[in-house]
């Protein structure tokens, strides 16, 4: 069926189109979840530790220490969380996207900054908030582990973002 036979009876046509904020959210959520998290399970690997338990951890911001000890569902839930929690990341820069054009215009140089607001948030607002309740700036005590961790997200997390977005923008003929 084509769009014109599509036409409502007003002579409005439906598209089927997705606008190019839920793409940039789908991609660019998707694309974290998996850039992110495979970063952080060679990270993990890395430091010799288990990338099960790296994921418990994520699931013991929600339902607390008790995560260490229910296996495989908690593994999957701090799969599933870190997924939604890249989506979140994601809809943020795309719906600012539509007041900011900037963020559009200039993703290559914006996303990394991005990835570092990302970091820093989470640092000291997401995880003093969740079940976990690290003080801000525990991170300070290893410069390594910062780096590595804003690296990651400049790389694995803001430019996706911005990227993805700048291109679902520019598929719908906005420049930013």
């Amino acid at each position: 069926m084509t769009e014109n036979a599509l036409a409502s009876s007003a002579g409005k046509t439906h598209s089927f189109h997705r606008s190019r904020v839920l793409d940039g959210v789908l991609y660019g959520g998707l694309a974290v979840g998996v850039l992110d998290g495979s970063a952080a399970v060679i990270t993990t690997l890395v430091y010799g530790r288990n990338p099960g338990r790296m994921f418990q951890s994520i699931a013991r911001g929600l339902i607390g220490g008790v995560s260490y000890d229910l296996g495989w569902k908690t593994i999957l839930l701090g799969m599933a969380l870190h997924v939604l929690i890249a989506f979140i990341w994601a809809t943020v820069y795309n719906a600012a996207s539509l007041k900011i054009p900037a963020l559009i215009a200039r993703a290559a140089l914006i996303g990394p900054v991005y990835g570092v607001v990302v970091y820093f948030a989470m640092q000291i607002i997401v995880l003093p908030l969740s079940a976990i309740r690290s003080s801000p700036f525990a991170f300070a005590g290893n410069l390594k582990g910062m780096l590595i961790g804003i690296i990651t997200h400049i790389v694995c997390v803001g430019l996706p973002i911005a990227l993805l977005a700048r291109r679902f923008a520019e598929k719908e003929g906005v420049n930013g």
